[in-house]
């Protein structure tokens, strides 16, 4: 693929000395809340079947670790989905996610710790240039990465650049990643989140790897975002 001339961008620069913003920690409420779902997740998924579309393993391990990149409303698997994927490459499990820093994702986070998933906080509007040097630091000490590239609050199915810095500062591979139900519930929601009915087969779908250039143009980088976007879409059926 070519990404357009190099050099016009540096690598994203560091945060300013301001404050940091700290995010919103989950009430008393949201982590009872927060284990409800996770228990929620562990029964329903225990119901379903789940297929690879493509093997897994044809995602070269020496790469890792990877940027995962996974669509808001793909939310309810993606940990099971990354599960799966690490079991049968029976690779040690090691993953840190990206939460929004809002009341909304202090939920979330406290949901990912159960899965044993280290939250990090931020996005586009609030903490983002923090969230992005605390990924950097999970990559650096081997940990996967996991980002909703729609969220938090959309447009739905159209990826943001945030993902595209965090691999030009890493230099580690992005991979799209998503899943598809053969029944769910679909949320009436800016993403349509979708909900594993029990007893459906839930099929796992990667692509492979994209790599951000270390030196890049800023049209190099839209053309990658675009890029990821077209594959991630064409590999999402709804």
């Amino acid at each position: 693929m070519n990404a357009g001339p190099a050099a016009s961008t540096p690598i994203p620069s560091q945060p300013s000395s301001r404050p940091a913003v700290a995010p919103h920690r989950p009430t008393l409420g949201q982590r009872i809340a927060a284990r409800l779902v996770h228990l929620l997740i562990r029964v329903v998924s225990t119901t379903l079947r789940y297929r690879w579309e493509r093997d897994p393993q044809l995602i070269t391990v020496e790469g890792r670790p990877y940027i995962f990149c996974v669509w808001h409303n793909r939310l309810a698997l993606s940990l099971v989905m990354y599960r799966q994927y690490v079991n049968s490459l029976g690779l040690p499990a090691r993953l840190a996610g990206l939460v929004s820093a809002s009341r909304d994702g202090a939920l979330l986070s406290h949901v990912l710790k159960l899965f044993e998933v280290e939250p990090v906080r931020g996005s586009s509007s609030r903490r983002g240039a923090q969230a992005l040097l605390e990924l950097t630091s999970w990559l650096d000490r081997g940990y996967d990465t996991a980002i909703t590239v729609d969220g938090p609050r959309g447009p739905r199915y159209q990826v943001k650049l945030g993902v595209i810095g965090l691999a030009q500062m890493t230099g580690r591979p992005i991979i799209p990643a998503t899943y598809r139900l053969s029944k769910k519930w679909t949320i009436g929601s800016w993403d349509r989140f979708q909900i594993p009915m029990p007893f459906s087969v839930c099929y796992f779908d990667f692509d492979e790897p994209i790599m951000v250039p270390r030196e890049i143009s800023d049209d190099g980088r839209e053309a990658i975002r675009q890029e990821l976007e077209r594959r991630l879409k064409a590999l999402t059926r709804d």
